[in-house]
């Protein structure tokens, strides 16, 4: 009886164990696209006018988080700047979102879109969000025409055809209105990027199990406008 009690708690274990360390099994069904971007809506709104809620944000959410896995309703391409505080902006708490940040929110390097594919993939996040800010100084710096040092460089190389279009496409642009429609351009050029270079990205959208949106973050407001 001894040996049948252990045996069956051991199994118990390593059931619990293999389900657990899966993260998605155990923690509860994801909210749809329209939902998840709903949620992100209401919560930058809240953020907007300082009416913070700070859902998620408990000893028992950390603890439920660490105990069953991670299951973000959304996934966020955002620039690395310290005035983008993505769970912040969208007043969410832990393991509301899945944040992938980078200089410029650029969408090239490898390591980056399997961060993407690693969310929408394995942790079932039904939506995906690439935002872009205002005064992005990435976008700023290739704008401005002088190269940067070091490996910032090849940050800057990224966004440079862009505005080298924009400036043969819209030759009546004002100067003092490039940046921000560079800063524009370079999100929709995140996602057109992130659909070119992962077919798993691309497959799920196509299949209508994952939403993507692109978004402008605006540093002095606080506010989000949708690009849909």
């Amino acid at each position: 009886m001894h040996f049948k009690r252990s045996g069956i708690a051991i199994y118990a274990l390593i059931l619990f164990l293999f389900i657990g360390g899966s993260g998605p099994l155990l923690a509860g069904e994801l909210p749809g696209s329209s939902d998840a971007l709903k949620l992100l809506k209401e919560g930058n709104k809240r953020f907007v006018e300082m009416k913070l809620q700070h859902p998620n944000e408990t000893i028992e959410r950390r603890q439920d988080t660490a105990m069953n896995g991670q299951s973000p309703f959304a996934v966020v391409l955002a620039c690395s700047d310290s005035r983008v505080p993505v769970e912040a902006i969208f007043d969410r708490g832990i393991g509301d979102i899945f944040v992938v940040r980078v200089a410029g929110n650029i969408a090239v390097d490898k390591s980056v879109i399997g961060s993407v594919e690693y969310a929408v993939k394995y942790l079932n996040s039904p939506l995906l969000v690439i935002m872009g800010h205002t005064e992005c100084g990435a976008v700023k710096s290739a704008v401005s025409g002088h190269a940067a040092e070091g490996q910032v460089l090849d940050i800057q190389k990224v966004i440079l055809p862009i505005v080298i279009k924009i400036r043969k496409d819209r030759p009546d642009l004002a100067e003092s209105d490039m940046l921000n429609v560079a800063i524009r351009d370079n999100a929709l050029q995140a996602k057109a990027d992130i659909l070119d270079k992962s077919s798993i990205v691309k497959k799920m959208a196509d299949d209508g199990k994952l939403k993507i949106v692109t978004a402008i973050y605006d540093i002095k407001t606080g506010s989000i406008e949708w690009i849909e």
